[in-house]
């Protein structure tokens, strides 16, 4: 039995579709997957799924991110890319300022670099600040104030050693201030980090000139 091509049947919902999503909308694009991204509501904000690509600018490599807008802010888990498509890194917004933990790759998936950030919250409209001493990151007193929009440092950060995952070195943060640097030491740090952290400068220049070059090999000189 020849099949009937039911096509026509559905292009009065598929149009009528498309003018409901234009009446309500002041502007959308249509995905590769034919999903509706990069809304602009009748408002004039920004709403639901969002892709925006930056190109590359004065050396700055471009890069695209992709997460949900609501009521023109950015909200949730947002997606870094090379333009490539390697993931950069994952992003987490609150009202449209990062808070909580955020995290950051090189382009071979290694993590690099994790940061902890604090958001704005509508339902605390008080917030209490701490104030630091002048020339150092003494706290000499806590002040309530009337919360505004922002988006700071607050918590640990790590840094990591791409390719061994090693943690390098940890940060506390209290309001955009630094309070709490921490560095590997010999004295901390596991059996395999004393071994990276034993290395002279020589040698990590030796490494740096040499890195991806074949059959380069290493003496016991520490010259270069």
């Amino acid at each position: 039995m020849k099949k009937k091509n039911i096509l026509p049947l559905f292009l009065p919902v598929i149009c009528l579709l498309a003018i409901s999503v234009s009446a309500q909308n002041k502007s959308y694009k249509i995905s590769a997957k034919g999903d509706t991204i990069n809304v602009v509501n009748a408002k004039g904000l920004k709403a639901g799924k969002w892709v925006n690509r930056v190109e590359a600018l004065r050396g700055e490599p471009g890069y695209e991110e992709e997460g949900m807008y609501k009521e023109g802010a950015k909200e949730g888990a947002w997606r870094l890319y090379t333009l490539e498509g390697d993931l950069l890194g994952i992003e987490t917004y609150k009202n449209g300022g990062k808070d909580g933990l955020q995290q950051y790759y090189t382009y071979l998936g290694d993590l690099v670099r994790e940061e902890s950030w604090r958001g704005y919250d509508p339902e605390h409209p008080y917030d209490t600040v701490a104030i630091y001493g002048t020339g150092s990151n003494e706290i000499i007193e806590y002040r309530i104030v009337k919360a505004e929009q922002y988006s700071v440092k607050q918590g640990t950060w790590k840094y990591y050693e791409p390719g061994t995952g090693i943690l390098m070195k940890e940060e506390e943060w209290e309001r955009n201030n630094m309070v709490k640097p921490k560095m590997k030491t010999m004295e901390t740090a596991t059996t395999t980090e004393k071994k990276k952290i034993e290395k002279t400068a020589e040698m990590l220049e030796w490494e740096r000139k040499n890195k991806g070059k074949k059959n380069a090999i290493r003496d016991g000189r520490t010259g270069l």
